[in-house]
């Protein structure tokens, strides 16, 4: 296959004022921001199926991009792996991350569907020993294929979840052998359509029997990296088990793997579960469990997951300032869960698109930097909880009830609200963008 990228040259940092379609004004990879370079902060991906396996099909129409690496040969796949490692080239982008699916043929068996799988991880790992992107993190696909239709983990037929298990232990394996630094669970079908057919105890049960098997096995085979867990709900089934980052949290409490799982958040995902982006991160930031982010939007008048690229700094730099108050990614990182439009057909539409995201994070990361650098909302925020800091408070939480009780009854505790200061706090944000 030619080049599909042919005429397209690497993208490179050329500031603000800089008119140029494809140039990064905001993304400069060696920056130093609060002592880390910009490209560490970031920890950039493509995401294989929306750039390279999606062939712009909606629930309306079929298909209407023509790539030539797109059919069901190992030759094809070859061509799609090259054409992605071309991307990153032009991007600069450190990681990638891939379903199975998306980079090899469906078999007509599993042992089939896994000697595709690989083949074609050794052919990425020869083409990882020539380029710089590394794997962020590997996948299974287990919500596509139409043995899925129930569910994988939480299916109520046994040999499914034998296939879902057989599925993930080769996946696990493969990231392991390409030096994925995670390993992620999207329960895209664990959930049900009606209560009338489901037994949720049952389904509940089997889903966290088979994350403690899959923690088990990343054991057993030395896998070192993060197992993480993409919190969605509704779509496509009416309930999933993984609504939001409480409720997966309440799941992993429950089978004994809230300190083996964390969580990767996607923004489009926080918003159908009626969160903010940097509300989903903060609370995983505060239970112990954040992990990665997947980012993309969702078009607001719109009640579905579009997975449409960012374009607001304003819009994530909220999140950006959770995910550097918790400390920055450790194995996570920013992937770009977000597809081109399905009339954007040109090769520079998906290399612009990546630009513009990448710009609108790097843009966004600088705010949210500037914002702690600046110590304003830490500061306001440690002295509107100042008062627990005092002994009387602590003593009054390591007591009981009618203790804390009894100070109010010994006269003087009659406390007066004081102003949460929101618009201001508001108005200090909008400073900094």
């Amino acid at each position: 296959m030619t080049d599909y990228f042919a005429g397209i040259e690497p993208v490179r940092h050329e500031g603000p004022e800089s008119d140029s379609e494809l140039a990064f004004r905001h993304y400069d990879p060696d920056a130093v921001i609060l002592g880390k370079r910009m490209e560490d902060h970031l920890r950039f991906a493509v995401a294989w199926w929306h750039s390279f396996a999606w062939e712009g099909g909606d629930p309306f129409g079929g298909p209407t991009f023509l790539r030539p690496w797109f059919g069901d040969t190992m030759a094809q796949a070859r061509a799609k792996a090259d054409a992605a490692f071309r991307l990153f080239e032009i991007l600069g982008v450190p990681f990638f991350c891939f379903h199975d699916a998306d980079v090899r043929p469906e078999g007509a068996t599993f042992a089939e569907s896994r000697r595709n799988l690989e083949e074609i991880a050794d052919y990425i790992g020869e083409k990882m020993a020539t380029h710089r992107t590394r794997l962020l993190w590997g996948t299974a696909n287990l919500f596509s294929h139409r043995r899925f239709m129930a569910g994988a983990a939480t299916n109520p037929d046994p040999d499914v979840y034998a296939y879902a298990a057989a599925t993930v232990k080769l996946c696990l394996e493969v990231t392991h052998r390409l030096g994925g630094q995670n390993y992620v669970l999207w329960g895209g079908r664990e959930g049900y359509e009606t209560l009338l057919n489901t037994d949720l105890a049952a389904e509940r049960a089997h889903a966290g029997r088979f994350l403690q098997q899959v923690v088990d096995h990343a054991h057993r085979i030395g896998f070192r990296g993060t197992i993480l867990i993409e919190p969605k709900p509704q779509e496509p089934t009416k309930h999933q088990y993984d609504h939001d980052v409480a409720t997966v949290y309440g799941f992993l409490r429950d089978f004994g793997l809230e300190r083996e799982v964390k969580v990767n958040i996607e923004h489009g995902h926080a918003f159908l579960a009626g969160h903010s982006f940097e509300h989903e991160i903060a609370l995983a930031a505060a239970l112990g469990i954040f992990g990665s982010i997947d980012m993309n939007r969702n078009d607001w008048t719109s009640g579905w997951d579009t997975d449409q690229f960012p374009n607001s700094h304003a819009d994530i730099a909220p999140a950006y300032y959770e995910i550097l108050r918790a400390g920055g990614f450790t194995t996570g990182g920013t992937n770009f869960d977000a597809k081109i439009r399905r009339q954007s057909l040109d090769p520079v539409d998906l290399v612009a698109a990546h630009v513009g995201a990448m710009d609108v994070c790097a843009r966004a990361l600088k705010a949210a930097a500037a914002m702690l650098a600046d110590g304003t909302l830490e500061r306001l925020r440690a002295e509107r909880y100042a008062g627990w800091q005092m002994a009387e408070a602590q003593a009054m939480l390591a007591g009981t009830l009618a203790e804390a009780a009894a100070r109010v009854e010994a006269g003087g505790v009659e406390p007066e609200p004081r102003s949460g200061r929101q618009e201001r706090l508001e108005n200090l944000v909008n400073r900094f963008l």
